[in-house]
């Protein structure tokens, strides 16, 4: 239903029954029907779902799509970092813009159909005069995130004894219930992340209400018609690490939607652009080159084909999104240092990223001996090499190569001015001249050709066409002392070196 002016909203039931919101539609029309209608007039409007949800497009969401058409209740089954909170929250758009309620209701009655004690004695008392609210989509949304200590009466509810004392009740009275979560969320959406850490008993009394629609409440039946879809979240390592969601709730739930990582690196950039906090210059000042964005993202990629990670764990999509933030970071704090305008990371930023990889990696026994950092770095020279590999091919490095060869060396520190480093980098042959493969412009800023000649650099490395270490930099593949041709500019106190010889 599209949303009515406020002013011609319905105050009472004897208005409502008189509008556009007859009592047979209202009546009749359960919320998975509402998706239901709402997602089809999307589809013949070809307009977009899910917004935000990138590489899904042929797997995922046509699978969502035919789960809401068919009014399934559903769980989204994925490693971790793979959007599955996101999809859950974003079904909200195929809600109404708001519906009519009894005003006061705790449960959000329907005010054809009122279910608690004490709604229906309202309508039965006021008749017409019922007043009406009105549920804005937003609120109709209810998410719980399922942990070992959660009890039946959290998500049903609990008899409140103060409320009958107060009354003048038995406690056995309908009325003295304090609803839970999904009483609540009646005519609405609701969400249970990480079902299998839900206990078991409480998975029973979940399935018990949302099929058969009744609950014992200290011993005392209540029944609870309620209309509510019932999506999930689950890791499939939960099954085993920590607990399982049970067969007969299983049985209930109508489709099982398995999600996955990016499977092309450029959604993987996407979302990770999407995602990171990288828009906090929009003057322009920020320039982050297409290589850098691949490596951080192709660390990811690595990450989740090494023997030394635990593949059951996965590796979340934060990993790359935290690392490009940290990139960022690290080049703002040299363009602060050197008062440079423009800010544009370098390979060497990547490195100064690796406390953003490290804690997102859970590590096999071979990849503990070894230490997350060691695994890290490595990872980083993977990520290069995939790039150097797919960008750099069949370049012209042959006269860069042979001048290391040759005795040649090259110091850099992460703190130098680009416009230094780049005056001695002009002297290695052929090395500003093949950034132009990657794009960078024959007069491009200063911060641009440096980063791209340090990663040409760092590709001839991965790729033992040169060596590096961080005392003497890069330099030739021959592991000789040479005197170099030239001291590079000196780094202010406190900066690295990476040194190419």
């Amino acid at each position: 239903m599209t949303k009515g002016k406020l002013e011609a909203r319905p105050g009472t039931l004897g208005e409502l029954r008189h509008s556009r919101w007859s009592q047979e539609r209202i009546a009749s029309r359960s919320v998975r029907d509402e998706m239901r209608e709402n997602l089809l007039r999307k589809l013949e409007r070809r307009e977009s779902f899910f917004p935000g949800i990138i590489g899904y497009e042929d797997t995922v969401i046509p699978q969502l799509i035919n789960a809401i058409l068919s009014r399934h209740h559903m769980v989204l089954l994925g490693l971790r970092g793979q959007a599955k909170s996101r999809i859950l929250r974003s079904l909200v758009d195929l809600l109404d813009d708001e519906i009519p309620m009894i005003a006061g209701c705790e449960i959000n009655d329907n005010p054809y159909v009122p279910l608690c004690r004490a709604c229906r004695e309202l309508v039965a008392e006021q008749g017409d005069r019922t007043p009406i609210a009105w549920l804005p989509r937003e609120v109709r949304y209810v998410e719980k995130l399922a942990t070992p200590d959660v009890t039946i009466a959290d998500l049903i509810g609990d008899v409140d004894p103060i409320r009958a004392a107060r009354r003048g009740l038995d406690l056995s009275n309908e009325l003295t219930i304090h609803y839970g979560l999904l009483p609540r969320a009646n005519r609405g959406i609701f969400a249970i992340n990480e079902l299998p850490d839900l206990a078991g008993k409480i998975q029973v009394g979940l399935f018990n209400i949302m099929q058969e629609g009744d609950v014992q409440i200290k011993g005392y039946p209540v029944r609870l018609k309620l209309d509510v879809a019932l999506v999930f979240s689950a890791n499939p390592e939960d099954y085993t690490a920590r607990g399982k969601i049970i067969t007969p709730l299983k049985d209930r739930i109508g489709s099982e939607i398995r999600t996955h990582y990016p499977v092309d690196l450029a959604h993987g950039i996407t979302i990770t652009e999407q995602e990171a906090w990288i828009r906090r210059h929009p003057d322009g000042h920020l320039v982050i080159p297409d290589f850098i964005k691949e490596i951080v993202e192709q660390i990811a990629f690595a990450a989740r084909e090494s023997k030394h990670i635990d593949r059951r764990s996965g590796v979340s999509q934060r990993l790359p999104i935290s690392c490009l933030e940290t990139v960022v970071s690290s080049a703002e704090r040299r363009a602060v240092l050197t008062r440079e305008r423009t800010i544009v990371p370098r390979p060497c930023d990547v490195y100064a990223a690796m406390p953003s990889i490290t804690g997102k990696l859970e590590l096999e026994y071979e990849g503990e001996l070894k230490g997350g950092e060691v695994i890290a770095r490595s990872l980083i020279k993977e990520a290069v090499n995939r790039v150097f590999s797919a960008r750099l091919a069949g370049a012209p490095i042959q006269e860069t190569v042979a001048w290391f060869d040759a005795g040649g060396a090259v110091k850099i520190a992460d703190t130098t001015p680009a416009s230094e480093v780049l005056r001695f980098l002009e002297k290695v042959p052929g090395l500003v001249e093949t950034t132009a493969l990657l794009g960078v412009p024959e007069k491009a800023d200063p911060g641009l050709v440096v980063s791209a000649c340090e990663f040409i650099l760092e590709g001839l490395h991965v790729q033992q066409k040169i060596d590096r270490t961080e005392q003497r930099g890069f330099i030739g593949t021959p592991k000789v002392e040479r005197k170099p041709r030239e001291e590079p500019p000196a780094a202010p106190s406190g900066g690295r070196r990476r040194n190419y010889n």
